[in-house]
């Protein structure tokens, strides 16, 4: 949906800009895009952006990504890019709505799962351009996003479908006593080719939160419970280099196992984990 109107919008000479919340979100709709627009491969210039031939286009497109772990260098060479009209699609995190980027065309604003933004957040996203049109997506819609839809102030339009052979998704609690059961669980999917994630709610151990740490159950887990799996460690204080190379081993199959934070509990996609252990 974001793909055609985000396209629609630089057919016409526009620009589009689409926010998400993670870096890992950001990245994986920046390829995503790229790869929707064209069948062949796509490659990032020096300034990091992707130029792609569409076929009913008689010009290029340039899909630029903006995150905040970009080097000083590579963020001031996309702004000026964006400012002169150069790129047609940003996309980005919360860099994108920093005071120094300019997107002088702005005729499209697309928040993404935009419950994890702010008001003023999602606001300053729209005040880049003159009135630009706003499509916020989400799974999970904020009681103040309802209401706007029931008084008229936004549109709704709901995907009530599946996608074609999506299977549906089986939801259980286990109790802490049996969670060797589903330490088993995750190693049947796993001898099945699949592979899992296993999500913490903090990085390291906290004096006030009584919840496990992404951290320590990565080195427990990796000691006691899948010593002979392949298990990956991520979070958000990794540099981005290190994390977007941690996902590409994660989707690439060379991991089994991946603990992690909340980070990637927002829309990425890999179709062969089958489970996700919170």
């Amino acid at each position: 949906v974001a793909v055609a109107v985000l396209l629609l919008v630089a057919a016409n000479g526009f620009q589009g800009a689409m926010m998400a919340p993670t870096e890992i979100l950001a990245e994986q709709h920046f390829w995503s895009v790229s790869k929707m627009l064209t069948e062949d491969s796509v490659t990032r210039d020096e300034d990091g952006i992707i130029s792609v031939d569409v076929d009913y286009l008689d010009r290029s497109l340039t899909v630029g990504l903006l995150t905040g772990s970009q080097s000083k260098k590579s963020k001031l060479a996309l702004h000026e890019r964006i400012a002169s009209g150069e790129v047609d699609i940003v996309i980005g995190t919360h860099a994108v709505i920093q005071d120094e980027v300019d997107i002088p065309n702005l005729a499209l604003a697309v928040v993404d799962e935009q419950h994890r933004f702010g008001v003023m957040q999602r606001a300053a996203l729209r005040g880049k351009g003159k009135r630009p049109h706003l499509l916020a997506m989400t799974a999970t819609p904020i009681p103040r996003s309802l209401i706007q839809t029931v008084y008229g102030d936004m549109d709704r339009s709901t995907i009530d479908e599946m996608p074609p052979g999506r299977l549906g998704i089986k939801t259980r609690w286990v109790e802490s006593g049996k969670r060797n059961a589903a330490y088993g669980f995750i190693r049947k999917e796993v001898t099945k080719g699949r592979q899992a994630f296993i999500v913490c709610p903090l990085i390291e151990e906290s004096e006030v939160l009584q919840t496990r740490a992404a951290t320590n159950e990565y080195e427990r887990l990796s000691r006691e419970v899948f010593p002979d799996l392949k298990i990956g460690l991520l979070h958000g204080r990794m540099p981005f280099a290190e994390k977007e190379s941690l996902m590409e081993s994660f989707k690439s199959g060379e991991l089994d196992v991946l603990v992690a934070t909340p980070v990637v509990e927002v829309g990425i996609d890999i179709p062969n984990a089958t489970v996700m252990f919170v």
